[in-house]
């Protein structure tokens, strides 16, 4: 991408729902844009949560999910809950300019840390998150139940 200096960052709105649904898709997670919309149309009334998306000559080709984390047992942080770049545009520095605004954004919220977590499998992520200054602390595993 020779015009990466055009990639303009901004807070998500409902009307990108479309495009954040298949970039999730391109996550492995299947989210209609109806429930983005939702999902989007919720966020306003809700603090300690951002969603910022890259939007590359009018079309959104990224985005990041981070929230203020409240726990019992440790300091307030940040956590990215998701971040995606279109296939294609990887590696352009589009998900490193995102990551700086949920460290910005988690700054302004009080944190004094961010973390990310990553599945397993994703070892390109891994390697990015690692040059871009992340440390790896520990490795968990994650358990659901359905309700």
């Amino acid at each position: 991408m020779s015009d990466f200096g055009e990639v303009r960052l901004r807070p998500a709105e409902t009307g990108d729902a479309d495009a954040v649904a298949a970039l999730a898709g391109q996550l492995g997670y299947q989210r209609t844009a109806a429930q983005i919309r939702e999902w989007l149309t919720a966020l306003t009334a809700r603090s300690g949560q951002a969603v910022f998306v890259a939007e590359w000559h009018g079309e959104v080709v990224a985005w990041v999910d981070v929230s203020l984390e409240h726990r019992l047992q440790s300091e307030t942080f940040g956590l990215i809950g998701g971040l995606v770049v279109k296939e294609g545009l990887r590696g352009e520095g589009i998900g490193k300019r995102l990551c700086e605004r949920a460290e910005q954004w988690s700054r302004e919220q009080g944190a004094k840390k961010l973390r990310v977590t990553s599945r397993s499998t994703r070892e390109a992520a891994h390697r990015f998150y690692l040059r871009d200054g992340y440390q790896q602390v520990k490795v968990s595993m994650i358990f659901e139940k359905a309700l």
